[in-house]
């Protein structure tokens, strides 16, 4: 296929912990490999500019897809239901992206020691992200749901140097490179969970450009699992210095195949944030987001 005639498909920016199969994807070729043309649709460092906003819709990779300058992006799961229910373009999640992260809640207050410590004491959160909804599933079979208290600071540079200062809040939830970075200062963590995330793909795309799509990435996953190292640097990035690359724990992050979204999985995750009220109710809107996913990538991972 004559490069002119390839589909376009712009990506919203995501963190390099999440992003580093699109990446290696790019540097690599595979996207090409796979007849379609892949480029983002802003500058990573443009992501500084929303880094403590907390209307969701008004933060980077949401608006540029909202706005229709993207065709897809990458969040944790639970925010992916969250984003097509608020936003107006509508969407679909066809895929669990590759990256398998840990969000972790770290403190330097030698007085908390372990999840139950954490009983009426703010976590450091970005609401409506992974951060947030993980920070409540670690902590409600501990300290109880009425017990549990966030406090939205900001996306992951904001959150680290308020665990340095140790205030507003004691301690905060952090994903990669921060965990290592946090823990290399001195930190220690409270609680820890592996979760998955979602991929977002906009009306437009058509199933077989999807397909492709996550088909690179996978490729991609294979690349970096065979090497990780000569890619750590696109992740420790975000330490602005603080972290070398030989430094990141491999303990904290992993990249699998993307797969399926089961409808089964997608109801569970819904009425979990129902029964949190992190649902808009707009059951319309959030029901076919399982339904609508790609029966190809079944099995892929």
């Amino acid at each position: 296929m004559p490069q002119e005639l390839r589909p376009l498909i712009r990506i919203a920016p995501n963190a390099p912990t999440f992003d580093l199969p699109v990446l290696v994807g790019l540097e690599q070729g595979f996207f090409n490999e796979a007849r379609i043309e892949v480029r983002y649709s802003a500058r990573y460092e443009d992501k500084d500019k929303t880094l403590t906003e907390r209307e969701v819709l008004s933060r980077l990779k949401e608006s540029l897809y909202e706005c229709g300058s993207a065709d897809t992006f990458n969040l944790c799961e639970w925010g992916g239901i969250d984003r097509i229910e608020r936003g107006s373009r509508g969407g679909r999640i066809a895929a669990l992206r590759a990256a398998v992260t840990a969000q972790a809640i770290l403190t330097f207050d030698e007085a908390l020691q372990e999840p139950g410590d954490l009983s009426g004491v703010a976590v450091g959160v970005n609401d409506y992200t992974g951060s947030h909804y993980t920070t409540l599933q670690m902590l409600e079979s501990v300290v109880g749901r009425n017990k549990i208290v966030t406090q939205h600071i900001g996306a992951p540079p904001v959150r680290m140097e308020i665990l340095r200062k140790g205030s507003p809040v004691r301690a905060v939830t952090l994903m990669e490179p921060f965990i290592s970075l946090a823990l290399k200062e001195g930190a220690h963590i409270l609680a820890m969970i592996f979760y998955r995330g979602a991929e977002v793909f906009s009306p437009n795309l058509t199933g077989e450009q999807c397909e492709r799509y996550l088909r690179a990435i996978n490729r991609a996953v294979d690349h970096i699992n065979s090497n990780f190292g000569r890619y750590a640097h696109h992740i420790v990035e975000a330490a602005k210095g603080g972290l070398a690359p030989e430094e990141l724990s491999r303990d904290f992050i992993r990249y699998r195949h993307a797969q399926f979204y089961e409808p089964e999985r997608f109801g569970r995750a819904y009425a979990w944030m129902q029964s949190w009220g992190l649902s808009t109710g707009r059951s319309d809107q959030a029901a076919p987001v399982a339904r609508t996913g790609l029966p190809s990538i079944h099995g892929m991972g």
